[in-house]
């Protein structure tokens, strides 16, 4: 099973690091600054989407 990888600083967010899904470990170690970036803005919007999905299954929990 696909797990996260363990350091997405340098790897970044898609893939995992299992290899059993041909996806594996970047090749890459360093990125631009553009490139990290880019790579915290998505980071940052889909963590405000994961709250938002949060705060919402809370409110379903609420008024239950």
């Amino acid at each position: 099973m696909c797990r996260p990888r363990e350091i997405p600083r340098y790897t970044g967010l898609e893939g995992c690091i299992c290899g059993c899904c041909g996806c594996g470990p970047s090749f890459r170690s360093f990125f631009s600054a553009k490139e990290e970036q880019d790579r915290l803005e998505l980071y940052r919007d889909q963590f405000k989407k994961e709250l938002a999905g949060i705060e919402e299954c809370l409110k379903e929990l609420k008024g239950k």
